[in-house]
């Protein structure tokens, strides 16, 4: 930046603050490049020290790395002073305007060179000193780059960070003091006896171990089961040991041993006599057995799995449990089938779930079991938990009566002969009424059966039944409960091959499951499933209409029909779903009602024929910018007539008529245009200047809110062009936003300038979809070829994932970067189900979408 003597306070006053802290910043980082080496050293020799390394190699290796300490730390300082230059206020001033946009404090700075004696040249200059000045006030202090790695290629003050770390855990600053008696002592030679002993706690207290030469206390907490090792030097019988807490008997030859190892059993006294001895008083600190509660609600979700949370504890962790689940006969309603007693079965038994990492010592999980097979789902259960340690220890819960949760049937036919199946597994005397109830039920087929095969299979069991009767075998009866169960299941969720008899079937779960009270977890999967079914018809739809559109060419759509996107049928479906919560389930079922009425009436229109995504993206995109343009041109005007409102000003605005629209708009825009200048016009004063500016604004508003459509079904997504195609038209919509907010201030210039950087944007955004049209184009044509003869390893897959040589997909790149790796899945499954919707893409790869969608 050029020197312009002292500036005045007034222009550099808003900017005090960021302009000082910034140079603040530079000093930093001047200082950390200049004296990186000298505080490295620093560090590392602390480190050591503290580790005490100068006690474990010779006196004469200490000296000699102390003199080389000091002349490289001589050196470090001598080479911080050397390259060490203090910043000077008009650098700071220069990094601070180079931050911004504009360069606004040389701007303020500035005086005009030529046209000072002309008015409107005055103006705008004094109009532009006024913007650049209210810009200083967005000035924000530049962060210091305090990165050495270009001096520093090697890492080395990683290596000194890295000492001084590992010394503040295992080292001591005792230590350091060391260094200053270094060389041999009278205090360093033997003495006489000498003892050492250790307390180790048992491995699953992750307690650490107790050097007792250290212990000067007169008692010791001790865990129960620590093992006490002693040691003792020089004569024999000099030292003796004197404990009571192992339980064993000593002897005087056993107390004076030169190696002890025992366990602690209970408190007592521990005391090595002789010379330097000492006594300890051990207290012993009981392992107490572990505890485990259950917690919160039983829940269970559509399919059956129960949901049973639980709260454990132990002092030092607990590592594993089990449920043990038995019938409550006593709790059961003995009527109908069930009146007689029940075959002897053994209690259920699964083991609880425990955290994966973690602290055990206290914690909450859930057990999630289906029991939905079992004979005693659905009816009251006793629960009982019970949880162990590493000490062998065990804890129990309260024995709990609950009902077993199990899969609930809707539909009555399927929920009969589930009924059934219980009665068939709670003993096999039931086995005649059984056969006749089955009859009873299926006398009128037509009625209650959709199609053959369920039919069918329920002949297959009321034979088997009744030829096998009361005296069927056990493996027999597990056979026959099992093939009721599957009799069930495809009565209940019907055949799912085809859509849309999956989506009606789904319809009328749903309403059942409303019919007859379920619960709200219920009703939320059921509510997925009809999403996912919906889903699936549309795509099924989608591909039906381009079916008939490449057979039948000359066929048009009807013009006289209402048109709904996948986004109306959510919302409808999210209402249903928020009267269920709400409990208004009688508009809930009219509204389910209604959807299907859509649902059976709708057809999937096809997009604009001879014409890619990617190209109508640039069209609209073309006329977005057209648009703006047009926006910007009029602010422009309406900027030029507040600073010259005579005659000029009148001229200018003849320019355009009020009628005539602006160049490249069209439709809308056409209108909007014509609407705002008519009022612009018929006007007069401040009301009119506002009122224009107002339509103006709105018009803004119009064209971000159509920007913001664009770039949502925008193509490309997944390679670089097409994410900085994105990214340049959200920064584009950012500036639309700032524009809008301008115009309803009165800020014309800001407006303008606001506007300028949105069609920048723009042009970027446009440049960067044309390069990633360009490089899909390329791709396209590039597996053309390879399908006729091409290497195999360079095709692409639907995700641009390259092949191996072997024409095997797969790839060791990091697919997602440094980006948040549960966001960008979410992307990617939410890009699949898009493409998995657009009926004009080609057979094999929505063939190859729907694979995706049914793995993840």
């Amino acid at each position: 930046m050029p020197e312009t003597g002292k500036p005045r306070p007034d222009i550099l006053s808003p900017i005090k603050w960021p302009l000082r802290l910034t140079l603040w910043g530079m000093a930093a980082e001047r200082i950390t490049r200049a004296f990186w080496p000298l505080w490295s050293l620093l560090i590392a020799a602390l480190g050591l020290l503290m580790l005490g390394v100068q006690d474990m190699v010779a006196v004469e290796w200490v000296w000699v790395s102390t003199v080389a300490l000091l002349g490289a730390v001589g050196w470090a300082a001598w080479r911080g002073v050397r390259m060490l230059r203090w910043p000077r206020r008009s650098e700071a001033v220069a990094r601070l305007d180079g931050t911004m946009r504009g360069n606004p404090i040389q701007a303020a700075l500035d005086d005009q060179a030529i046209g000072s004696a002309d008015t409107g040249s005055q103006a705008v200059w004094q109009a532009h000193q006024a913007r650049m000045r209210k810009r200083l006030a967005e000035a924000r202090a530049v962060e210091p780059d305090l990165r050495v790695a270009k001096a520093d290629p090697f890492a080395l003050r990683y290596v000194a960070l890295l000492a001084f770390a590992v010394a503040l855990v295992f080292g001591s600053f005792l230590r350091v003091s060391s260094v200053t008696a270094m060389g041999p002592s009278g205090s360093d030679l033997a003495s006489g006896p000498a003892w050492e002993g250790w307390m180790e706690p048992p491995g699953y207290t992750r307690l650490p171990s107790v050097y007792l030469n250290d212990i000067t206390a007169p008692g010791i907490d001790v865990p129960e089961g620590a093992q006490i090792t002693l040691r003792m030097y020089g004569e024999v019988g000099a030292l003796s040991v004197d404990e009571s807490v192992s339980g064993r008997s000593l002897t005087p030859e056993t107390a004076q041993e030169t190696a002890q190892d025992f366990a602690v059993a209970h408190s007592g006294r521990l005391a090595i006599d002789g010379p330097g001895g000492r006594a300890w008083e051990i207290s012993v600190t009981a392992d107490a057995p572990p505890s485990v509660a259950r917690e919160g609600e039983i829940e269970s979700s559509y399919e059956g799995d129960a949901q049973i949370p639980f709260t454990a504890r132990d002092d030092y962790g607990v590592v594993g449990g089990t449920a043990r689940i038995t019938l409550a006969l006593d709790e059961v309603d003995r009527s109908y089938l069930l009146a007689t007693e029940p075959e002897p079965r053994d209690a259920i038994e699964v083991p609880l779930p425990m955290p994966i990492a973690g602290d055990r010592a206290e914690f909450t999980e859930t057990l999630v079991e289906n029991f939905s097979e079992h004979p005693w789902a659905n009816l009251p259960v006793k629960l009982e938990l019970n949880v162990t340690d590493e000490a062998g220890q065990a804890g129990a819960s309260d024995i709990e009566t609950i009902t077993l949760p199990g899969r609930r049937f809707f539909d009555p036919l399927a929920a009969a002969i589930i009924e059934q199946r219980r009665a068939l597994l709670w003993t096999r005397d039931n086995v005649p009424e059984i056969a006749r109830i089955l009859r009873a039920i299926s006398y009128l087929p037509d009625d209650v059966f959709r199609s053959a095969v369920p039919y069918l299979r329920l002949r297959g069991v009321l034979r088997d039944l009744e030829s096998s009767g009361a005296q069927m075998t056990g493996e027999q009866q597990d056979v026959l409960a099992k093939a009721m169960w599957d009799l069930a299941l495809i009565l209940e969720e019907g055949d799912l091959a085809s859509a849309l008899e999956r989506l009606q079937r789904a319809q009328e779960r749903l309403s059942e499951a409303m019919k007859n009270g379920a619960s709200e977890q219920e009703i939320a999967e059921l509510m997925q499933e009809m999403r996912e079914a919906t889903d699936d018809y549309l795509r099924q739809l989608s591909r039906q209409a381009q079916q008939n559109a490449e057979d039948n060419p000359e066929m048009s759509q009807s013009q006289d029909m209402m048109e709904m996107s996948q986004n109306d049928l959510q919302r409808m479906m999210d209402r249903i779903q928020e009267l269920m919560e709400q409990g208004r389930m009688a508009e809930a079922q009219e509204a389910l009602e209604q959807l299907q009425q859509l649902m059976e009436n709708m057809q999937v229109t096809q997009g604009q024929q001879g014409q890619s995504p990617g190209e109508q993206a640039m069209e609209g995109l073309g006329d977005t910018l057209r648009e703006q343009q047009g926006l910007s041109d009029e602010a422009f005007r309406q900027f030029q007539d507040q600073f010259n409102p005579g005659p000029q000003g009148q001229q200018g605005q003849q320019g355009q008529q009020p009628g005539q629209p602006q160049q490249g708009q069209g439709g809308d825009g056409q209108q909007q245009g014509q609407q705002g200048q008519q009022e612009g016009q018929s006007q007069q004063g401040q009301g009119g200047q506002q009122s224009l500016e107002e339509s103006l604004a709105d018009r803004q508003q119009q064209l971000r809110s159509e920007l913001n459509r664009q770039r949502q079904g925008l193509p490309g997504a997944g390679t670089e062009p097409g994410e900085a195609a994105r990214d340049a038209l959200r920064r584009a919509e950012e500036a639309m936003d700032g524009a809008e907010e301008a115009l309803r201030d009165d800020d014309l210039a800001g407006a303008i300038d606001q506007q300028s950087q949105a069609m920048e944007a723009l042009r970027e955004g446009m440049r960067s979809l044309g390069e990633a049209m360009a490089q899909q184009q390329q791709q396209n044509q590039g597996q053309q070829g390879q399908q006729q003869g091409g290497n195999p390893g360079q095709q692409r897959d639907p995700l641009g994932r390259n092949a191996g040589a072997n024409g095997q997909i797969g790839t060791d790149e990091n697919m997602v970067q440094d980006e948040d790796v549960y966001r960008r899945a979410r992307e990617l499954l939410d890009e699949i189900r898009r493409r998995s919707g657009e009926g004009e893409r080609p057979e094999e790869e929505l063939e190859y979408l729907e694979r995706l969608l049914e793995r993840f």
